[in-house]
């Protein structure tokens, strides 16, 4: 079902303690401070960035002061929990870190002095004259409106500065208080944009969102959506605004952003700007799902062997998925329990694999009978359909091909599949060459 993917370990860090030190006395040149780090792409930013090498550190609160202040670091960002828990740590604080009341960047002076600083403002400001740039014609699209900002925590408090700094005019939502969830369309239907700095939606709890669809479209004015989380690509929230036709965009290019202003500060030099888009486009490209759909015998198993020995990635055959966690295949299922239960029992599957990272999925033809199927692909993923003739297509070990017929399938399915797909590929009537053309359209 696999091959082998130095590529997805590398970049997701998946297994536990992978990357990792423990305690507070194991000597780092730069890394990451958290106390529960499952997943994280700053490792392999600062190795681009020249800040390496760079580890996860997880700590425990009663680890905390020591490491902070005796540990032997030169560098660290700092991320949920502890980005207030080390001020009162620091010997001094940035104007950005004072204003803000948390720090995601320690420095060590030459002296041995600790420096907080706060470069998430700044990330997220990159990101918000780009988001505006693109599409809402600048920053002056928000100055002296409403912006909504969901949550009140760290990464909340950088969104808000930012948005200040923009000229706009940031309310916090929270669960308690007048500006709750509650009250986001009675009291602010003016507003023009919203911000998720809340982790809902984030790996691996998605796609789930803070806030509901009919939330976002009872905003009239609202132009469009951001989401400070960047794992998965497309977060909950922004596949709500994607189905209202709103631009929305996750969170990478802030993570890249404070990545870069951190590293300049650590290593006391002027990096290029431009790093920061070539290094994200580089995590979009190794992190996106390659997702192949089409009709039953169309080839997306073989196809998609065929590029992950291209590319170095994991190959999943999600029937096989299936066999593997219910202990019976899809006929089987079918047959005992009914088509609906199978396709239900198939989303499941289709959901654990979708928010992943860096796979090659090869569905089964009706995956797309389920709209919600949809979502779970792209949230994470490029949709590619497979196109080879009906006249070339085999009903053998494929139930509903034999039951209904291949051409009756076909006229079912077809629409679905090219709506769904992102790109459509003509079979070049060899896996290889099918492989072949994939990897050179997505840039693999």
């Amino acid at each position: 079902m696999t091959t082998t993917n130095a590529q997805e370990s590398e970049i997701r860090l998946a297994a536990a303690g992978d990357g990792k030190t423990k305690g507070n006395r194991t000597p780092v040149r730069y890394g990451l401070l958290g106390r529960t780090l499952g997943h994280s792409w700053s490792p392999q930013i600062h190795q681009r960035l020249g800040s390496a090498p760079y580890e996860l550190v997880e700590l425990e609160p009663n680890e905390l002061a020591d490491y902070v202040r005796e540990g032997h670091w030169e560098g660290l960002n700092v991320t949920i929990p502890y980005k207030r828990d080390v001020m009162p740590l620091c010997d001094e604080l940035s104007a950005a870190a004072q204003r803000l009341g948390a720090v995601n960047t320690l420095i060590r002076t030459e002296d041995g002095r600790v420096r907080g600083d706060n470069t998430d403002l700044y990330g997220f400001a990159w990101l918000l004259r780009r988001f505006c740039e693109r599409h809402m014609g600048g920053l002056e699209a928000i100055a002296g409106r409403t912006c909504l900002v969901l949550g009140s925590g760290g990464a909340s408090r950088a969104v808000v500065g930012a948005l200040e700094n923009a000229g706009a005019k940031p309310v916090v939502i929270s669960r308690t208080g007048e500006d709750d969830y509650a009250s986001i369309t009675e009291r602010h239907a003016g507003a023009v944009l919203v911000v998720n700095a809340t982790p809902v939606g984030m790996y691996p709890s998605c796609p789930a969102s803070p806030v509901d669809e009919a939330t976002l479209a009872a905003l009239p004015l609202l132009r469009g959506v951001l989401d400070a989380v960047y794992n998965p690509e497309r977060t909950g929230i922004c596949l709500a605004a994607e189905h209202l036709g709103l631009p929305s965009e996750s969170g990478l290019a802030m993570l890249v952003g404070q990545a870069w202003r951190s590293s300049e500060l650590w290593q006391g030099t002027d990096l290029p700007l431009e790093l920061v888009e070539s290094i994200e486009r580089e995590l979009r490209t190794l992190t996106r799902n390659v997702i192949l759909i089409g009709m039953p015998g169309s080839g997306k198993t073989s196809c998609g062997h065929c590029l992950a020995e291209l590319t170095g990635r994991t190959a999943i055959d999600l029937d096989q998925a299936f066999a593997e966690r219910f202990g019976a295949g899809a006929g089987e299922v079918i047959e005992r329990e009914g088509e609906e239960a199978f396709r239900r029992m198939e989303t499941k599957v289709l959901a654990d694999y979708g928010k992943r990272s860096g796979l090659i999925l090869s569905c089964g033809g009706g995956v797309v009978t389920r709209p919600e199927n949809l979502d779970l692909m792209r949230q994470n993923g490029t949709v590619v359909m497979l196109d080879r003739p009906i006249d070339q297509l085999s009903s053998k070990g494929r139930p509903l091909s034999r039951a209904r017929g291949v051409k009756a399938l076909a006229e079912e399915r077809m629409p679905l599949y090219r709506s769904w797909a992102d790109v459509i590929v003509g079979c070049t009537g060899s896996a290889r060459g099918d492989a072949e053309e994939i990897r050179r359209l997505l840039g693999l």
